[in-house]
């Protein structure tokens, strides 16, 4: 496993922590594999700060990348007794045919001190766009769960602006793509929406990104935990999904999921007005139903669950947060399989009711 090594002066780690829910960066230091690099760092999260092992965003300043990355994202996984359900995901993602951050574990040391074990991931920013070859586009995130796809929040209010929920993350083009989606999605009878839908939004892929969602049981992930990307070349919105820590059986707070928790069919707005039409529901069906019989089974996921694992495994006992919890981390790799083989069950039961 690499290891990263930070060094913040006692003044700046001071600020840091002075409030850890205040939006406070500080400079520090960063160096690996021999090199180091200038950042600003502040934590990241929301439910994550409180806890003592905190996560981090950090955005490089000189030079203005590592490996082609400006900005990270050091993830604790402190709730998540696997460590590895964010990574899990997302490269369940890339499998299916979504786009999906890279991740990896590290580990992280701070003025000299051991912090255990974290998941790197990358931003997904326009340099992702970048390194993978992709046109530019505007990148936008749904930063709170107002990013529905609706005009009314989940409490049922009517929104203040049709944007609300959304952060611009990249500006590439005007917002009004994104503008039209929504008005699309909220104001167009069912038979015009099915006309000029496809014109805006990648379908295929937005059902594939459905489906696994669907799978790992993200029940924030449907209105939150997502980014959209307006492909300049196509000029259709992407999604992508991001944070997915609750997922594969169990909450945010690590507690177990029950397994019915998440319907078949999600539940935000967009969701509901393409299953309404059959073509898009027959897709989703074919799609889903192929992710159950040859990604989502126990045999496809459990070698790439070995492969993290046995990277974890022999640094548990240098993170001083849960070095205690080595059997804790070992058996929830069944954990994992059991809710694969379960949840499957349960979908493949489900696609009779789509």
């Amino acid at each position: 496993m690499e290891s990263y090594y930070i060094e913040i002066t006692k003044k700046n780690l001071y600020k840091l922590y002075k409030n850890i829910w205040a939006e406070e960066n500080v400079h520090g230091k960063l160096t690996f594999n021999n090199e180091s690099y200038i950042f600003r760092i502040s934590f990241r999260g929301n439910q994550l700060r409180k806890h003592r092992k905190k996560s981090y965003h950090i955005q490089f300043e000189n030079p203005f990348f590592m490996d082609g990355q400006h900005e990270i994202h050091l993830n604790a996984e402190y709730n998540d007794p696997s460590l590895m359900r964010n990574k899990l995901s997302f490269d369940f993602f890339n499998r299916i045919g979504v786009l999906a951050p890279d991740s990896k574990h590290v580990l992280l040391f701070i003025n000299g001190n051991c912090q255990g074990i974290y998941l790197a991931i990358e931003s997904f920013d326009e340099h992702c766009l970048k390194r993978r070859g992709l046109p530019e586009g505007s990148i936008y995130y749904a930063t709170n769960d107002d990013a529905n796809f609706s005009l009314y929040t989940p409490e049922g209010y009517i929104k203040k602006t049709l944007l609300d929920g959304y952060t611009i993350k990249h500006s590439f083009q005007s917002e009004d793509a994104l503008k039209k989606l929504l008005i699309i999605i909220n104001t167009y009878s069912k038979e015009k929406f099915s006309e000029e839908i496809e014109k805006i939004l990648n379908v295929d892929k937005y059902l594939r990104w459905l489906a696994g969602v669907v799978c790992t049981q993200n029940f924030d992930g449907f209105i939150h935990n997502y980014a959209l990307y307006h492909n300049s070349k196509t000029q259709l919105f992407e999604i992508t999904p991001w944070d997915y820590d609750g997922s594969w059986g169990r909450n945010l707070h690590g507690e177990p999921f029950e397994l019915e928790y998440v319907p078949i069919s999600g539940y935000n707005t967009l969701t509901a007005r393409l299953l309404e039409i059959s073509k898009y529901k027959q897709i989703y069906y074919d799609v889903l139903k192929n992710i159950l019989q040859e990604q989502f089974v126990p045999p496809k996921i459990q070698p790439h669950i070995e492969e993290i694992q046995s990277k974890i495994i022999s640094f548990i006992d240098l993170d001083p947060y849960i070095h205690h919890k080595k059997e804790s981390v070992i058996s929830e790799k069944e954990y994992i399989l059991n809710f694969i083989e379960n949840r499957n069950q349960f979908l493949i039961n489900q696609l009779k009711f789509l």
